[in-house]
């Protein structure tokens, strides 16, 4: 597999499980529209980095909401798009993206990967070890 560029100091890949977070990192999960964090990731930014209980889009505490239980991977595009726009006008911050939509959701990581091929070079996102290999080849 590839390594591709991240911040120095950091991990090339987000790891399996996260507990814990420094100052300046973001936890990105899936999330559906209504913002009900009621399982998989979504559970752990709401109990542990401040997602906001009825809020499905966006920066909430140290966590990032990208929707994708509301249809197909056509409707998460944008969401994702948003996202790696964010994380380009915050390069202080590090983001820890998960499988979003991989769990609950019921896609695929070759499903969701490609939406993250922008944010491959961006020395501020951390993508899954998946997604990475799959955006490599």
């Amino acid at each position: 597999m590839n390594e591709y560029k991240t911040r120095q100091g950091k991990p090339s890949y987000t790891p399996l499980c996260i507990s814990s977070l420094q100052p300046d990192e973001v936890f990105v999960f899936g999330s559906n529209l209504d913002g009900f964090h009621g399982g998989g990731a979504a559970r752990v930014a709401f109990s542990k980095f401040g997602a906001e209980w009825g809020k499905g889009v966006g920066l909430q505490g140290q966590s990032y909401a990208i929707p994708t239980m509301q249809g197909g991977v056509e409707t998460i595009k944008p969401y994702v798009d948003e996202f790696i726009d964010f994380a380009r006008r915050n390069p202080d911050k590090y983001f820890f993206v998960t499988r979003i939509g991989c769990g609950i959701a019921g896609f695929r990581d070759a499903d969701i990967a490609p939406l993250f091929g922008g944010a491959m070079e961006m020395e501020n996102v951390c993508l899954p070890d998946t997604f990475v290999e799959i955006l490599s080849r």
